[in-house]
């Protein structure tokens, strides 16, 4: 047994210090590569060291060697999952054997003279998360290979990953059709969650640590960083779950309690640690090991792992950030699409709007804050693109669609020029938008107004973009879900008073908090509820903590200051509830009075129809309210009992049904019954086949995001309304499933003009 035994481990620092000096000098790629693995076998005491390589076919190719015959360099190539290398890929992760040759995966190339050679030791090349090739070493002595020796090994191919990926080794004559850096066109299908078409180079919200960060001048001041970021990161999760309250953004109580438990996961640390010994620095030990994990579990079948991951990816950022002292991202090259994981609206508020062309996430969702965000900004932003950071490089060329919910990673020339043509269609479409800033009027000669939905400032910059008519729709939550404390009556009231200085004369909607479901504040009281959509949310937390609401019906009063004020309750369900909500913002009228505040110069109070009840509660609320805006979003998802943003469900979910349509009729006669003004805001009013059977139907107002009014303006200017009212009033009572196919067959007979017919096809 004696012959065993392993001799002396070398210092693995002086190894990767004098990688670091070659790295610095002037050579072709394959000397580069030669010159490596000589330096490992001689710092390692090795007969042989090899660097294989992955070519786009997923083949193995030996690229560079010290110790087997130099003819068999570019020659060699193992097939997926072929011999001891070949093993060591598929399983992402080191293999070592004293006896080689008697390994049943072992697989003989007499070309590389490899017969007097015994021991074996491999090693994955990963580079974020993917297998760039494998590290191979061997001797002709039969011996155990200690886990010193792989450690080095490891930490060698971590810094290798990063040399073999860079521009020098992938635009190399010998390195043609090596797969190093991604290079296959990726096609990801997700949610549209922010409309527009970005072309442009994608930028990794989480990048590869840059390799001249790699190597460590001082490893004891390295471990020493690396234990001050633990320790920084633990408190700050611990704080974050002590203190009751989930900061906006962040992630959810079950999550946290998981990085609780990592961070404090001992073979994790250990890990980290043990990779700044051997001479990483800090940052390049989080993303060694972070390489390892997301290789290994990726490839587990079970999805829990899976899940594992994404707290260990998390976990890792949040460290790197740590060490970074919180430091901002790179500025964006010219044209930048971000690719993340999430993002949350501050970070994404911070990069430079005129770079900034597009948003793709791994997660998200159309009522996330970014989402929110990205809409003000006019940015295209798709979500639910599972996979993608793993698929690109940071500079790849990439098309986001926030019309289809697709991004396309390094896409082909086809690809490209489709989507040039798109591009410069809508370009051209917008220019003809920006003309139409005149009322909207129909055919036969009837005014539509058409109003905007914002929730943050910037937005209101395009009401003379567009020629909105005005806000149909404020929301104010966003002011609050941002900020760490109740923001303060001046500082609310600074806001409101900023909007309706924005408007102008145009006539402004303020919407009353809707917090609670998806939206949190990190100030206002949560609970974990079973179904938040349908739980403590809204108005009903505004009746129970009238303190909240009172507070910014106090703001809104100071705001107006001799202006109209018209106020809006969200998620009314019961005639109670109006009448609870006017007596609170009465009370708050009277207190402004008394206070000799300078008051509005007129109040109007709405409510915004959002629950089946309330619509056929309608009657015994109309008389407490001076107009109703119809929030079809929820009202028909709630309707229809399906989720609009599940694909499983979606199928299920069609305004244009009889009975969906019956019901929306119902609400605007009752409302022109009491002469109450009534309008219709979501995402229905913004779709032109919709928002002409609305219009048919009887109502005279929309409000949309900014972008759609255009659209809907020049569907407006060819609808001849008083056809398509009758068309409607003689199929409501339909048995079928859908007026949708009957409306789009009957097109010019039922009053509608090509516009709408063409997009209700989806042309």
């Amino acid at each position: 047994m004696d012959d065993l035994k392993t001799p002396p481990m070398r210092d693995p620092r002086r190894l990767l210090k004098r990688m670091r000096e070659l790295m610095a000098v002037q050579e072709n790629a394959q000397a580069r590569l030669d010159h490596l693995t000589a330096m490992i076998a001689e710092e390692a005491g090795w007969d042989v060291c090899s660097i294989y390589l992955a070519r786009q076919s997923n083949a193995l190719e030996l690229c560079a060697t010290f110790g087997l015959k130099a003819e068999a360099v570019h020659h060699v190539r193992l097939q997926p999952g072929e011999g001891l290398v070949g093993l060591v890929a598929r399983r992402a992760r080191p293999l070592s054997t004293s006896n080689a040759r008697a390994h049943p995966a072992f697989s003989y190339k007499p070309e590389t003279g490899e017969e007097p050679f015994n021991t074996f030791v491999g090693v994955p090349i990963l580079r974020g998360g993917r297998m760039v090739g494998v590290l191979t070493a061997q001797t002709s002595q039969e011996r155990q290979v200690a886990t010193d020796e792989i450690e080095t090994l490891q930490t060698v191919a971590m810094v290798l990953a990063e040399i073999v990926a860079s521009g020098d080794i992938v635009d190399s004559e010998e390195m043609a059709g090596l797969d190093v850096r991604q290079s296959r066109p990726e096609r990801f299908q997700g949610g549209a969650f922010s409309g527009g078409i970005a072309r442009g180079v994608a930028v990794l919200f989480e990048p590869h640590v840059e390799s001249a960060r790699l190597i460590a001048d001082d490893p004891a001041r390295e471990e020493e960083r690396l234990d001050t970021a633990i320790s920084s990161l633990r408190i700050q999760i611990d704080e974050m779950l002590d203190s009751g309250r989930i900061p906006f953004g962040g992630p959810t109580r079950d999550v946290l309690q998981a990085y609780r438990m990592f961070a404090h996961d001992r073979g994790w640390l250990e890990r980290l640690r043990e990779a700044v010994r051997r001479g990483l620095t800090a940052e390049a030990a989080v993303e060694r090991v972070r390489n390892e994990n997301r290789a290994r579990l990726m490839k587990a079948a079970d999805p829990t792992f899976r899940e594992r991951l994404h707290d260990l990816e998390d976990l890792a950022n949040r460290l790197l950030r740590h060490l970074n002292g919180g430091a901002k991202s790179a500025e964006l090259p010219d044209n930048a699409i971000i690719i993340a994981r999430n993002i949350g609206p501050a970070e994404l508020l911070e990069f430079d709007r005129e770079k900034l062309k597009g948003i793709a996430l791994e997660e998200g969702s159309a009522q996330s804050h970014a989402a929110i965000v990205a809409k003000a900004l006019g940015i295209p932003l798709v979500g639910r693109l599972e996979g993608a950071l793993d698929q690109a490089e940071d500079g790849d060329p990439v098309i986001l669609d926030g019309e289809f919910g697709v991004l396309h990673i390094r896409p082909q020339l086809d690809v490209t020029e489709t989507y040039d043509a798109r591009i410069q269609t809508l370009s051209e479409r917008r220019l003809a938008y920006a003309e139409l800033r005149g009322p909207a009027v129909s055919a036969d000669g009837v005014r539509i107004g058409l109003h905007m939905n914002a929730g943050l400032l910037i937005e209101l910059m395009a009401l003379d973009e567009t020629g909105a008519d005005g806000v149909g729709l404020f929301r104010t939550e966003f002011q609050f879900m941002v900020a760490e404390t109740l923001p303060r009556l001046s500082a609310q009231s600074a806001v409101y008073k900023s909007v309706l200085d924005a408007a102008g004369e145009r006539p402004v909607v303020f919407r009353t908090l809707d917090l609670g479901g998806d939206k949190v504040a990190p100030f206002a009281p949560s609970t974990k509820e079973p179904n938040p959509a349908l739980g403590w949310r809204a108005i009903r937390m505004g009746l129970d903590r009238p303190g909240l609401l009172r507070y910014q019906l106090r703001s809104l009063i100071l705001a107006a200051a001799g202006r109209p004020l018209k106020v809006m309750f969200p998620m009314i369900s019961a005639p109670w509830e109006v009448r609870a909500a006017r007596d609170m913002l009465d009370r708050e009228l009277r207190h402004a009075e008394r206070a000799g505040y300078v008051m509005p110069s007129d109040v109007k109070v709405g409510i915004m129809l959002e629950t089946p009840g309330m619509a056929w509660a309608l009657e015994h609320a109309i008389d407490t309210v001076d107009f109703v805006a119809v929030g079809a979003n929820d009202l028909m998802q709630y309707f229809f009992a399906a989720d609009r943003q599940n694909s499983r469900v979606s199928d299920r979910y069609d305004v244009l049904s009889p009975a969906a349509l019956d019901l929306l009729k119902r609400v605007r006669d009752i409302c022109a019954e009491h002469d109450t003004p009534v309008s219709v805001c979501g995402e229905i009013a913004s779709k032109p086949l919709e928002a002409a059977v609305l219009i048919g139907l009887g109502y005279r107002s929309l409000s949309m995001a900014a972008p759609n009014i255009g659209p809907i303006k020049k569907l407006v200017s060819g609808l001849d309304v008083e056809k398509l009212g009758t068309w409607l009033a003689s199929r409501l009572q339909s048995p079928a499933d859908s007026l949708r196919p009957l409306l789009l067959q009957a097109g010019e007979d039922a009053g509608l003009p090509r516009e709408a017919v063409e997009n209700g096809r989806g042309i």
